[in-house]
């Protein structure tokens, strides 16, 4: 799915007058529109200053990349805080248990099938339970690969949860079919994540209504206004969050679905930075782990073990940023040249009806 299998991690350090930095994760492009609402204030007023981000670009909109720098600098200024308190960030928001529970997401559909077993092995190998496979394009498939997921995953567990994410390639008539094939396999799903497209409310309330596993969306939405028609519906049973998107939104997401008895989840990213706020939420039920690994350049004091993530002691988010390592190995990484990678919607997507036809996704 990714040419190479390199991707670029954005880094944000924000420097303070006092010489104190804060590492910001995630694309901030937009960072000239955003910086004027924080340049020259304290730190430590992380929530006054992801309004005064909000409020600063309100006419002209929060969403996409303008929201991208916002969570940039709100992660910066929360790893700030941490530091300015001479504590870890999950201390900092509360926290009493430095362990956040995870399941293994491999970001798995360009892989043959072959290196599918060998990805979710290793996970396996760090006492994961619970996995996510991608699909959408063809079920027998991701039968298939749930199947050995399962098997995989059963050396940990004699049930092992297994989710299965489509990212908005389905349309609900398709939706509610699949997962009744999916039911008739006889596999357990415990989720069907971002079924159809992610405003689509009525549709989605229309699976979870007809589907016996849970209904998971929500990391591509900025701000709690695009969650009111789904959570106002009925249409998600796990209130997910885009990790890209900071700290604050996290947990304002997450307190908006703990408000409605249900369960919020963190979908992954590089060096896992939301972790420590997952950890201080009461309705987190797992936190997403893409990698086994650290981004060149990035020391990070976590450890991915017991089936989750261990937070370490170091100060803020625990980050520490190498400059001269990024600069000397550092390989330049993007999406497929061809348009087909993950964050391109393919054309027919949602559009076909027939079970054994070649519909895009995944």
């Amino acid at each position: 799915m990714v040419q190479g299998g390199v991707t670029d991690t954005p880094i944000l350090i924000l420097e303070t007058d006092g010489g104190l930095e804060g590492v910001g994760l995630g694309q901030h492009a937009d960072i000239a529109r955003i910086f004027p609402a924080v340049e020259g204030q304290d730190p430590r007023a992380t929530t006054a200053l992801y309004d005064s981000m909000l409020s600063h670009v309100f006419k002209s909109g929060h969403a996409g990349a303008t929201y991208g720098a916002i969570a940039a600098v709100d992660m910066a200024l929360w790893d700030l805080k941490a530091k300015l308190a001479d504590e870890p960030l999950w201390r900092t928001l509360g926290a009493a248990d430095r362990f956040v529970p995870g399941y293994a997401s491999g970001l798995c559909y360009g892989l043959d099938d072959d290196a599918f077993g060998a990805l979710y092995r290793r996970f396996a190998d760090r006492g994961f339970s619970s996995a996510k496979v991608k699909g959408g394009r063809d079920i027998r498939r991701d039968i298939a690969r749930l199947k050995l997921v399962r098997d995989i995953f059963s050396v940990n567990s004699a049930r092992p949860a297994l989710m299965l994410d489509v990212n908005e390639s389905w349309n609900r008539k398709q939706a509610i079919r699949h997962l009744a094939e999916v039911e008739a396999a006889g596999i357990d799903l415990t989720w069907i994540e971002e079924p159809v497209r992610r405003w689509d409310a009525a549709g989605h309330a229309a699976i979870t209504r007809a589907a016996r596993c849970a209904v998971a969306t929500g990391e591509n939405l900025t701000g709690l206004d695009q969650y009111a028609p789904l959570l106002d519906a009925g249409g998600v049973d796990v209130v997910q969050a885009g990790s890209v998107w900071g700290i604050t939104h996290f947990m304002r997401v997450a307190l908006a679905a703990h408000a409605r008895d249900l369960p919020v989840s963190p979908v992954g990213y590089d060096a896992n930075p939301v972790a420590h706020a997952a950890a201080a939420i009461p309705n987190m039920i797992g936190i997403e782990v893409q990698d086994l690994d650290w981004p060149t350049g990035l020391d990070v004091d976590q450890q991915i073990a017991d089936g989750g993530i261990v937070l370490g002691d170091r100060p803020g988010l625990g980050i520490v940023v190498d400059e001269a390592a990024i600069a000397r190995d550092r390989k330049d990484g993007a999406w497929s040249a061809d348009g087909g990678g993950p964050h391109r919607r393919p054309r027919e997507a949602g559009l076909s009806l027939v079970p054994d036809r070649r519909v895009a996704g995944g």
